[in-house]
C-alpha cells in the first residue's frame, strides 16, 4: 500500500501523521485490497474568523477510486468524520464485490434399478 500524506497551507506534524495512520488502520482492517492512499490536509481561509480545516482522502482500491472530503473547525475532528465516511464507503464497496446471490439447490433425481 502506497501512502501519501501532504498539507496545503499547513505543515504536517508527526503527531498529525500518526493520527491519520491510526485512523487508516480501521479501514485497512475492513478491506485489505487497498492499493494507494492519498491524504490532503489543508486550511481554507475564507475570512480570518472562519478558518476551516479540511481533510481529503483518495483511496484507490481494486476496481474503484473512492474520494471523501470533510471540513470542520478542528482538524482532528475533520479527520475523525472523514474516516467514518470512508469506512462506510469502503464497507459498501466490499459488499458490492461479494456475491450475495445464492443459487437454489436443484433436486437431483436418482433412479433406482
Amino acid at each position: 500500500m502506497n501512502l501519501t500524506i501532504s498539507g496545503h497551507h499547513l505543515d504536517v506534524t508527526p503527531s498529525l501523521r500518526e493520527y491519520v495512520l491510526t485512523k487508516l488502520e480501521r479501514i485497512i482492517r475492513h478491506f485489505d485490497q487497498v492499493v494507494d492512499v492519498n491524504v490532503l490536509l489543508s486550511v481554507v481561509n475564507m475570512r480570518e474568523k472562519e478558518r476551516r480545516q479540511k481533510a481529503e482522502v483518495t483511496l484507490h482500491v481494486k476496481g474503484k477510486d473512492i474520494f471523501v472530503e470533510n471540513s470542520h473547525e478542528d482538524l482532528y475532528a475533520a479527520i475523525d468524520q472523514l474516516m467514518d465516511k470512508l469506512d462506510r464507503q469502503v464497507c459498501r464497496h466490499k459488499d458490492k464485490l461479494q456475491d450475495h446471490h445464492h443459487q437454489a439447490v436443484k433436486r437431483m433425481t436418482t433412479e433406482i434399478d
